[in-house]
């Protein structure tokens, strides 16, 4: 494929329950071995309210849940050092809610939701080991499967901002250094924790580059029991269909001294959908008592008007590890762009065989004429929601917006009565009428 040159293109229920992640291989050990039941140029720089699922998707209440890591793997097969496949899987009465992270090759989140309770992750790890990825990972049974989505963390781009434009679109070509690609990231060995409420697991990676020398690009995947917010700015609010992602950039030494960056993504989708980006104001009254903008990446069927699933994030990102009002700044993505290849990732390889449809932007950090860049704390993070349904927030708010013209109506009915009682009592004493005498 050719791609074109940086800055133009693409630089965009029914509630599930999760239970604790575990290693399939550890709770075989302590089980006694029993066998569980089947369960190059540029692309893009050049480039609240609960889903309404039962209506769309037909979803039903969770009754159970299972976390995984490598499931199936047993010896003598090995992953290569510091890649792992995470399997969260929430069980409804009539469907369940797959999500697998995996991190060979360009980092990439795969959801997959099923029409049977008994849906199972299969891995035929002798094959995807050796890299025969095709088909090598399924969800089975096929014929189950209603709807497959997948993020896919493609590059890193670095920019020399000289006159202070943070803008990558109209930035000249040469203001650009060589991307970083994901896909050639040695990463660190997943790092599960849980607690109370949601259950993380941390990638990082690095480049055998000066850049990386003292630095690493992380990515923080979390899933949740219920609707809730984050309690890390942004605070996105999330419900037990959605997951959570934050990527950050941690002292990586810029290669120039006015150098700005921008995250590639992509989205690998089903055949028979497609996808569209679009920013909404909405009012966050419980956190901002403004209007924010939040910005949707939606996959929809192709005969359809429905989101079937959605990425979404805030305008927003921090440049401190600690996240404050004060170290925020704003961020913007570019338009979405058709690719004509799947990206160089082995869950999207192994799983997606059907010619399916793939999709890409770029997420861009700054704002023209701010004078601190990047090298002045050699920190940045953005946050992410992928989730199943309609995108999060926009009808829980409509509903409190909703009630602002009822409540002007009603002050106005009081009023106009208030006024015709003043008047009718006015009315009645003005005149006085000497009572007469008998």
């Amino acid at each position: 494929m050719t791609n074109p040159r940086p800055g133009h293109g693409y630089m965009h229920c029914p509630k599930f329950s999760w239970g604790k992640i575990r290693s399939l291989n550890a709770q075989r050990h302590l089980e006694g071995a029993q066998e569980e039941p089947a369960l190059e140029a540029p692309v893009g720089m050049e480039l609240g309210m609960e889903p309404a699922l039962e209506g769309a998707l037909g979803l039903e209440p969770a009754l159970e849940q299972i976390q995984e890591q490598n499931p199936g793997l047993t010896p003598p097969l090995v992953l290569p050092p510091g890649v792992g496949l995470i399997h969260v899987r929430g069980l409804g009465h009539s469907d369940t809610l797959h999500f697998l992270l995996c991190n060979s090759g360009a980092p990439t989140l795969l959801m997959v939701h099923t029409y049977s309770t008994h849906s199972t992750v299969q891995v035929d790890w002798s094959a995807f080991i050796n890299h025969n990825l095709s088909g090598s990972l399924r969800v089975e049974p096929q014929t189950s499967v209603r709807y497959s989505r997948a993020l896919v963390f493609t590059k890193v781009w670095e920019y020399d901002d000289v006159n202070n434009i943070a803008d990558p679109k109209h930035m000249a070509k040469s203001s650009f250094y060589p991307p970083y690609e994901l896909q050639n990231f040695t990463w660190s060995k997943p790092e599960i924790t849980v607690n109370q409420s949601d259950h993380i697991v941390t990638l990082c990676g690095r480049e055998e580059t000066e850049s990386f020398l003292n630095g690493s690009i992380c990515l923080q995947f979390s899933v949740f029991e219920s609707v809730g917010r984050d309690e890390v700015r942004p605070n996105l609010r999330h419900n037990a269909n959605s997951s959570q992602l934050r990527v950050w950039l941690d002292g990586v030494t810029p290669r120039g001294s006015n150098s700005r960056y921008a995250l590639e993504f992509q989205s690998v989708v089903d055949s028979g959908f497609r996808e569209r980006v679009f920013d909404s104001s909405l009012i966050d009254d419980e956190y901002k008592p403004y209007f924010f903008q939040m910005s949707q990446w939606v996959s929809f069927p192709v005969n359809g008007d429905n989101a079937w699933g959605y990425n979404q994030w805030k305008p927003v990102a921090y440049r401190t590890a600690t996240p404050a009002f004060e170290e925020a700044t704003p961020c913007k993505h570019s338009e979405l762009v058709f690719v004509d290849q799947i990206p160089q990732s082995a869950l999207v390889q192994a799983y997606f065989i059907k010619d399916p449809h793939t999709y890409g932007l770029n997420v861009s950090f700054g704002t023209a004429g701010d004078p601190v860049f990047y090298k002045a704390t050699k920190y940045l993070s953005w946050t992410v929601l992928m989730g199943l349904g309609e995108p999060l927030g926009n009808s829980f708010y409509m509903v409190r917006i909703a009630f602002i013209p009822t409540g002007i109506v009603i002050l106005l009915i009081f009023f106009m009565v208030q006024k015709c009682v003043c008047n009718k009592r006015t009315s009645c004493s003005s005149g006085y009428q000497r009572v007469p005498n008998h």
